[in-house]
């Protein structure tokens, strides 16, 4: 969860969630600033899990006390979802959907503060295009974030967000190319490419083009933008051009995110994910083969109903056997409306245990990766606070003052501490 305050001062935002969560949150700010909404609080909710939603109750109660006489507007997938339920809690002044959260005129104070209804959520499937927003970006100058894609056509039976996020559609790529050279010129370093499901981009334009089509018309079309990152990739999803410039194309991050959910085939297929586990094994040896610098992450969810211990393992061994180096665990969670919830379910605590030896696992893969950088010079991208990230999304700290923010600089890597590198000064 991320809370920021803007100017003016008093405008307040609490992020729920995941990046394209808070890209959205920047353009809501924006917008609310042109419109002069102030003296207000907006909370854009999540809705992956139970506790994300719980989480986002406790924020709205929290924000409540904060700010005693401040409008609390509340968005995101789980007011999308569930907007009754929010309408219903009496610290919300209204409640808005993700389409209306994306529009300008959302935000205008008569509108907004002086509608009659509550709720002003429309049905998500019903939207048919998603525009793209320029933003300044999430970390200053060093990096930006383009949203290319929304929503989702697949129907995973744990996973909720294609009711909060629409069926998929894409930014048209001519805009998306426009967006990126615009961000270039105003000195973004590095750019990442974020969607709910980024490799179903282009599936609803004119010829279909696949995501390989959109990267390779970026770094054709702004060659003076330094690095491209991808948000996620779908491990069945990736297509042989996008395959081809991941492991030849230097300016493409060596680093993807592999939506991979589980490590055993009948979980998967239980799922409903498109992929096995020896796709999953297939790709990764693949790039890393090719490009032995490229790292990975991945999603992983312990405890999904009927997961035996032998299964469980499968989900451990994945690490290993995908060269995972970044894992972030998810204990499941049933959420109504989903075809899992509905199957008998494990024990909390054996799902908690689980989760925690997933994680044990994770931080493992995460030591042994960072052990491959330590004594060698690597290239930074220099963010606020003396943080910064390589190529490959290791986080690196203590990096020393000198070091201009936002933009490239040669380091040694001299250790690793708390999940990340120490860096210093050639």
């Amino acid at each position: 969860m991320t809370e920021k305050a803007n100017a003016p001062d008093s405008l307040k935002l609490v992020t729920h969630g995941c990046r394209l969560n808070s890209y959205e949150s920047e353009v809501m700010r924006d917008h609310a600033i042109a419109a002069g909404l102030q003296d207000a609080v907006i909370i854009n909710t999540c809705a992956v899990t139970a506790e994300a939603v719980r989480q986002a109750r406790q924020s709205i109660r929290k924000a409540r006390r904060e700010n005693p006489d401040a409008p609390i507007i509340v968005t995101g997938c789980a007011a999308q979802i569930d907007p009754e339920q929010f309408s219903k809690m009496p610290e919300v002044t209204r409640v808005v959907g993700n389409a209306e959260k994306m529009r300008a005129e959302t935000f205008e104070p008569a509108k907004l503060l002086g509608a009659s209804e509550r709720v002003l959520v429309d049905d998500i499937m019903t939207v048919r295009e998603t525009a793209g927003h320029l933003v300044d970006g999430l970390d200053g100058r060093a990096r930006a974030f383009v949203h290319v894609q929304n929503g989702c056509d697949h129907r995973c039976t744990f996973c909720i967000i294609p009711y909060g996020r629409g069926n998929s559609r894409s930014v048209p790529a001519g805009e998306v190319v426009d967006q990126v050279r615009r961000l270039v010129e105003r000195g973004h370093r590095e750019v990442v490419l974020t969607g709910v499901d980024l490799t179903s981009w282009g599936a609803d334009l004119p010829g279909q083009p696949p995501l390989g089509n959109l990267v390779a018309r970026i770094l054709k079309l702004v060659p003076d933008l330094p690095l491209l990152r991808l948000s996620s990739i779908d491990a069945i999803e990736m297509d042989e051009a996008l395959f081809d410039i991941a492991i030849s194309e230097p300016r493409f991050a060596p680093y993807l995110h592999v939506s991979l959910q589980h490590g055993d085939p009948l979980i998967l297929k239980r799922m409903k994910r498109r992929h096995s586990r020896d796709d999953a094994i297939a790709l990764t040896s693949r790039l890393k083969a090719a490009r032995p610098e490229i790292a990975f992450g991945a999603d992983l969810i312990a405890g999904f109903p009927t997961e035996t211990e032998e299964m469980f393992q499968n989900s451990v061994s994945l690490i290993e056997a995908c060269q995972l180096a970044f894992v972030h665990v998810f204990p499941y969670s049933p959420r109504e409306g989903t075809p899992a919830a509905r199957i008998p379910q494990l024990d909390r605590a054996l799902i908690k245990a689980r989760a925690a030896e997933l994680r044990e696992a994770g931080t493992r893969a995460l030591g042994r990766h960072l052990a491959t950088h330590i004594g060698q010079v690597r290239r930074v991208l220099v963010e606020a606070g003396g943080q910064g990230r390589l190529a490959d999304f290791t986080p690196v700290c203590e990096l020393p003052d000198e070091l201009p923010h936002g933009e490239f600089a040669e380091i040694r890597i001299s250790g690793q501490r708390d999940g990340r590198l120490v860096g210093g000064m050639v």
